[in-house]
């Protein structure tokens, strides 16, 4: 059976690679924005991640896993997305820095030959280090966190900050590898 990742990340394509061989990608075009937060953070990444494993499943046929994820950064029960800005970016790490918060991942698989649909999220704790204003400036410098949730990403320079982890690392990076897992079990 043929699996579908439905991102254009390029961390999610090199861990789903981790997992699994051979996989076709095929970008979702969800509109995220139809999603409104009601509170739990829970249900908003699955329910995001849900969008888009959908919108992917009416572009191909049966016979396929389709996989998709959600992560979002939040801090205080806010969301911080993806910065708009150089300026957006040193504001968001500031106010993570000395700080926990929490990265939560929305993970959707759908076998669209049984049509069934196995939905779960995970969250992960993580504490920045106290960061001055010169080394945020830095960091920003790199381009890094232009493109991230939350504006920093661990796997890359934006690790340097981070004190401690509760939690699944992979989550952080964007795809909770041991969650895919199991899941993948479950529709297969």
């Amino acid at each position: 059976m043929k699996i579908v990742l439905a991102s254009a990340s390029e961390r999610r394509q090199e861990l789903l690679g981790r997992l699994v061989k051979n996989f076709d990608i095929i970008v979702s075009e969800f509109d995220e924005s139809q999603v409104p937060f009601e509170g739990s953070i829970d249900r908003y990444v699955k329910e995001i991640a849900l969008g888009k494993a959908l919108d992917v499943k009416k572009k191909i046929g049966d016979n396929a896993i389709i996989i998709s994820a959600d992560t979002i950064v939040t801090l205080d029960n806010r969301i911080l997305g993806k910065p708009k800005d150089e300026e957006d970016a040193f504001y968001m790490i500031k106010a993570l820095q000395g700080r926990k918060h929490l990265v939560y991942s929305g993970i959707v698989v759908i076998n669209t030959t049984t049509n069934k649909i196995k939905q779960e999220s995970l969250s992960t704790e993580v504490t920045f280090s106290t960061i001055n204003d010169d080394e945020i400036l830095e960091y920003i410098k790199t381009g890094e966190p232009l493109d991230k949730a939350g504006a920093y990403g661990i796997q890359g320079v934006g690790g340097i900050f981070v004190e401690e982890i509760k939690g699944c690392y992979y989550n952080v990076v964007g795809l909770p590898l041991s969650k895919l897992k199991c899941m993948l079990k479950e529709v297969y």
